[in-house]
C-alpha cells in the first residue's frame, strides 16, 4: 500500500502538466507553459485549425488576463481577425471580459464594433469601459442599428439605460431608426421585451410630464436604498438589471444598501455574487460607504473591522501584500478559469516583479537620456512650475512694496494732520474769553428791554384814544 507521502505530490504534478498546443495553454491560463511553448519556437500568432483563433483570441475569450498581458508584451497581433471578422476586442465584448478590452474601434464584416457586441450580449462592464475609452455610443452598423437598438432588441435593460445616459439627446436616441425604419422601442415590442418597453414608456411619459417625474433610471438602486428586497430580487432574478449595475455616480446596489445599513439586502446581494470590491466615483467600496455612515453591522458583514480603520501601508515583504486588493478580473463575467487562490497570488507576484523591473529600467533609461544631453518632460514640467512660482513670488513682492509705499504715504499724511491739530489746539488755548458769552435768546431779550426803557419817557403822559368813525 503506498504511503501518504507518495500521493502528496499528485496535485503539483497536475499543475505542472504540459499542454498539447499553445491555444490550450492560453485557455487554461498557464502563462509559464505559454512562455515555454513560445520559447520552443511556436509562432505567437499561430492559428487554431478548428476555430481559426489566435492565442490572443483565446485569451480574450477565456478571460486569461495574465496570458493576454504576456501576449501583448511580446507583440502579438491585435489586428488578427477570425473568419467572422472578429478581433480580440470583439471576443472580449461578446464574452464580457471587460478587463481584456484593448481596441475600441475595430469593425467586423457587419460593421459591428466592440460596443455593438457588448450591447447585444448585455455586457455592461464592457460598455462602461468602452465609453470611458472613447467609443462612440451612437455608432451605427451597416444595418443602421446603434448599440441602443441592439440592447433594446435583446432586452438588456441595464445596457440600454447606460447607453441612454451617455448620448447627448435621449429623445433623439430613442427616436433613431435603423434601415428597416425601426426604433429601439419598436424592436423591443417586436421581440417581446416587455421590461424594455415599459422603461421606454416611462421615459417618454417622464419627458412629456416633467411635473410627475419618478426615479426610473436605476430601480434596483432605489429598491436597495429603501430596503425593498422583494423588488430587488425580482429585478435581479428576472435579468432586468445586472447585480453590479452602476448608477451615474458609479455606485452599485450594494453601495446603496450598505450605506443605509440594510443588512438583509446586503447579505442577499453578497450571496448572489455582488462584487464588494467595486468602487464608486469617489473611490469608495461598499464597506467604505457603510463605515462613513457608521453602519457597523454592514461593515462587519462586508469583512471590515468596526473598531480600527488602519491606514498602515503594506510593503512587498508583507505576506498579505499580494492578496487581492480591489476588483480582480472582469466585473461582467465570473472567472471561468480553473485557477486557485495560490495561482492567482503567483500571477500577482509575477506582475509586480515585472512592474519593478520596468521601473528600474525606466530610471536607467532616463539617466542615460539626460547624460546624453536630453531633457525629460518631467524636467520641463518642473521648470514650468518653478517659473510660475517665481513669477508669483515676484508679483507678490511688487504688491508688498506697493502696499509698503502706500502705508508710508499715509503715515506722512497722518503726521501732518497731527501737526495741524496741535497748532489749532494751541490757537484755541490762546483765545481765553473774559466771561462766558451770553445766550443768544437772553441777549436778545435784554436788548429788547433796553429799547423799551429808552422809549418810555416820551409816552409816559400820553393817552391813546380809539375813535370810531360814523358812516
Amino acid at each position: 500500500m503506498p504511503s501518504p507521502a507518495g500521493t502528496a505530490p499528485a496535485p503539483d504534478v497536475q499543475k505542472k502538466r504540459s499542454y498539447d498546443n499553445i491555444h490550450e495553454a492560453v485557455r487554461c491560463g498557464d502563462v509559464e507553459q505559454l512562455a515555454m511553448i513560445v520559447k520552443s519556437g511556436v509562432n505567437i500568432n499561430q492559428i487554431d485549425p478548428i476555430y481559426r483563433f489566435t492565442p490572443l483570441h483565446w485569451a480574450a475569450h477565456a478571460g486569461s488576463l495574465e496570458c493576454l498581458h504576456w501576449l501583448l508584451w511580446h507583440r502579438a497581433d491585435i489586428t488578427a481577425v477570425t473568419t467572422r471578422g472578429w478581433t480580440a476586442a470583439h471576443l472580449s465584448a461578446i464574452r464580457g471580459q471587460d478587463a481584456c478590452m484593448q481596441d475600441t474601434n475595430g469593425t467586423d464584416q457587419n460593421g459591428w464594433q466592440p460596443i455593438h457586441y457588448a450591447a447585444f450580449h448585455g455586457r455592461l462592464g464592457c460598455l462602461q469601459l468602452l465609453a470611458r475609452w472613447g467609443a462612440t455610443v451612437e455608432e451605427a452598423d451597416y444595418s443602421g442599428n446603434a448599440p441602443a437598438h441592439l440592447a433594446a432588441r435583446e432586452g438588456h435593460l441595464h445596457c440600454l439605460k447606460f447607453l441612454l445616459s451617455k448620448v447627448p439627446s435621449m429623445t433623439q436616441a430613442l427616436e433613431a431608426r435603423n434601415n428597416e425604419r425601426k426604433t429601439p422601442k419598436e424592436l423591443a415590442q417586436r421581440f417581446f421585451k416587455e421590461s424594455v418597453v415599459q422603461y421606454i414608456n416611462g421615459v417618454e411619459y417622464e419627458r412629456d410630464h416633467p411635473e410627475e417625474q419618478e426615479n426610473l433610471a436605476f430601480p434596483a438602486h432605489v429598491a436597495a436604498f429603501k430596503s425593498d428586497l422583494v423588488t430587488l430580487r425580482k429585478l435581479v432574478e428576472s435579468g432586468i438589471i445586472n447585480i453590479n449595475e452602476r448608477d451615474d455616480k458609479g455606485a452599485t446596489p450594494l453601495h446603496k444598501a450598505a450605506g443605509q445599513g440594510h443588512i438583509e439586502c446586503v447579505q442577499w446581494l453578497l450571496e448572489m455574487g455582488a462584487d464588494y470590491n467595486i468602487t464608486n466615483e469617489a473611490g469608495e467600496t461598499p464597506k467604505d460607504v457603510a463605515r462613513r455612515f457608521a453602519q457597523l453591522a454592514a461593515v462587519k458583514l462586508l469583512g471590515g473591522n468596526v473598531d480600527v480603520d488602519s491606514d498602515e501601508e503594506l510593503h512587498d515583504d508583507d505576506p498579505s501584500f499580494f492578496e487581492i486588493h480591489g476588483v480582480e478580473g472582469s466585473t461582467d463575467r465570473m472567472d471561468n478559469l480553473n485557477l486557485d487562490s495560490a495561482e492567482k497570488k503567483k500571477a500577482r507576484m509575477r506582475a509586480y516583479k515585472k512592474l519593478k523591473t520596468f521601473e528600474r529600467l525606466r530610471d536607467i533609461a532616463k539617466s542615460n537620456y539626460t547624460q546624453l544631453g536630453g531633457i525629460l518632460e518631467e524636467d520641463n514640467q518642473r521648470k514650468r512650475e518653478q517659473k510660475a512660482s517665481e513669477n508669483m513670488i515676484r508679483e507678490l513682492e511688487e504688491q508688498l512694496q506697493y502696499e509698503r509705499l502706500r502705508r508710508e504715504k499715509m503715515e506722512i499724511q497722518m503726521d501732518e494732520y497731527r501737526v495741524q491739530i496741535a497748532h489749532l489746539r494751541g490757537c484755541l488755548e490762546k483765545m481765553t474769553p473774559a466771561s462766558n458769552p451770553p445766550n443768544l435768546s437772553e441777549s436778545y431779550k435784554e436788548k429788547k428791554k433796553a429799547k423799551k426803557k429808552t422809549a418810555a419817557p416820551h409816552s409816559s403822559n400820553g393817552v391813546f384814544v380809539r375813535r370810531v368813525s360814523d358812516k
